[in-house]
């Protein structure tokens, strides 16, 4: 009997990132999701059992690229986006049902991995088998290598980002020990849920760091503090009356910027990523993803395997460069909050946050 799943609108609403790479926004969700749905419809498949079946048929891609003729490349690059259709479908399909596991998350990395290196290994051996070019072994080592260096890059810039945003919100609550102060919010995450806001224009959704001060109280309405009247003279204002009820004015939280140098030097990069989000497109165009789809899709498919494998790692470096010089850019802005605070340790009443 069919489960009770959703319409359509709201599976894409509950499986598709709000930011992806381009290749999976325009070329793979349109695929997985009705797919997906219909899985979780008529069928009682796991995400566990997708993440195996897109091994599987990765490593069915490998085998056909090891032939080496162009009809199986071709077949061999049909092969590896379905295998990547598969790959997509299983976080889907979990975040669906609510059927994750930090198991299934680890397969899932640990079989992407083995399914490049087994992907590059067959595509560039089946190359040198059939032209005796030493050039497509040093290429498996790069495709391999590259691979590698993305995915521990990204984790380390992770580690580091998250580190310095655990640090300044440890500052921030020291420095905010009154009750019912503003929260901290980081600027990045007020641009990823509001792709819409305009820096330059919009400063009710994108709000300035303020300053680290207590929080203003008020009376409540109808005391005689909110009113503005005095108690009768010789009447005691707690006698027949209820005291004052002190409100706190609420404040907006506070937002620390850690990509203010980046923004400052590139201001035409922030119109840019808020049109690639307004399409779910992440910014980060060429990622690990566009640079497998154009070693093992683009390049068998065109026969053109060496120079696609050359422009893709070449991107996906340039993009990995733009990356560490802006986390390069971001350890500065940490620093200069990080003094801010030390700074407003000893002159509270005039420093603020956001230097």
């Amino acid at each position: 009997m069919p489960r009770d799943i959703p319409p359509l609108a709201e599976v894409r609403r509950i499986t598709e990132k709000k930011r992806d790479a381009w290749w999976t926004v325009m070329l793979v969700d349109p695929v997985a999701t009705p797919l997906v749905r219909w899985t979780a419809r008529y069928t009682r498949a796991t995400p566990n059992q997708l993440t195996w079946g897109a091994f599987l048929v990765g490593l069915g891609s490998a085998a056909c690229f090891a032939q080496g003729d162009w009809r199986w490349l071709l077949l061999g690059a049909v092969l590896y986006h379905v295998s990547f259709i598969f790959d997509c479908m299983d976080g889907k399909l979990a975040r669906l049902t609510g059927t994750g596991s930090v198991f299934g998350a680890w397969l899932d990395f640990v079989f992407d991995r083995i399914r490049v290196l087994v992907c590059s290994i067959a595509l560039m051996g089946g190359q040198y088998a059939r032209t005796d070019d030493v050039l497509y072994l040093w290429l498996a080592l790069a495709v391999a290598s590259l691979d590698a260096l993305r995915y521990i890059d990204s984790l380390e810039i992770f580690k580091i980002r998250h580190g310095m945003r655990k640090q300044i919100k440890a500052r921030m609550r020291a420095a905010r020990k009154a009750e019912n102060q503003a929260e901290l919010a980081f600027m990045e995450d007020l641009l990823r849920e509001n792709p819409e806001a305009d820096l330059e224009t919009d400063r009710d959704t994108v709000a300035p760091l303020e300053p680290v001060a207590a929080v203003e109280a008020t009376a409540a309405p109808g005391t005689p503090a909110a009113t503005g009247t005095d108690a009768p003279a010789g009447t005691d204002a707690g006698a027949g009356a209820e005291a004052p009820v002190q409100v706190p004015t609420p404040r907006r939280p506070a937002v620390v910027d850690l990509h203010q140098e980046f923004r400052r030097r590139f201001p035409w990069w922030v119109r840019c990523r808020n049109f690639l989000q307004r399409h779910r497109i992440r910014a980060h165009l060429i990622s690990g993803i566009e640079f497998q789809m154009g070693v093992f899709i683009i390049g068998p498919a065109l026969d053109a395997v060496v120079a696609t494998t050359v422009v893709s790692g070449a991107l996906l470096l340039v993009f990995e460069l733009a990356i560490i010089y802006k986390l390069l850019l971001s350890t500065r802005d940490f620093t200069r909050t990080i003094n801010s605070f030390e700074t407003a340790d000893r002159f509270p009443a005039t420093t603020s946050v956001n230097s």
